[in-house]
């Protein structure tokens, strides 16, 4: 069976986003949150991917590649989100959360299930702008090459 492009670089993102916060928790970077935002790129790396075999392919229409484009940031932010949540509870669950950085979305003590709530909304907002802004990039790409 073969795996559909969209699941395969979300997974790709997934294992990506995973590697990069292992990272930066291993060298106690965790608490900085501005290192946190770089995930944007490996998302966007991953929407690429797709976007260029689609195009690679010749498919393309702006829909079906706006779908395909956002079924793979999304399946990469789900599964990473899932991650996340494992990893919490792996590392002792809410006492965990103190650790991470206290200025991220929450005022006050948030269990792991709202901490994970607050970065997949996160995640899926800023999923939406990768996918827009990738797709804007591959249609001015595509509209350049046609004249």
């Amino acid at each position: 069976m073969k795996i559909a492009r969209e699941l395969s670089n979300g997974i790709l993102i997934f294992a990506g986003i995973a590697i990069y916060f292992l990272v930066i928790e291993f060298f106690g970077l965790s608490h900085i949150l501005y290192l946190r935002m770089f995930n944007a790129l490996i998302v966007f790396y991953g929407v690429n991917r797709t976007l260029k075999s689609n195009f690679k392919e010749e498919k393309l229409g702006y829909v079906t590649n706006l779908l395909s484009a956002g079924i793979t940031a999304i399946t990469g932010v789900l599964l990473s989100v899932v991650g996340l949540l494992c990893y919490i509870y792996l590392r002792g669950g809410d006492s965990y959360i103190d650790t991470l950085s206290e200025d991220f979305l929450f005022g006050g003590k948030p269990s792991a299930n709202q901490y994970c709530i607050g970065v997949l909304f996160e995640g899926l907002a800023s999923a939406v702008i990768v996918v827009f802004i990738t797709m804007q990039l591959w249609r001015n790409k595509t509209s350049s090459e046609d004249s």
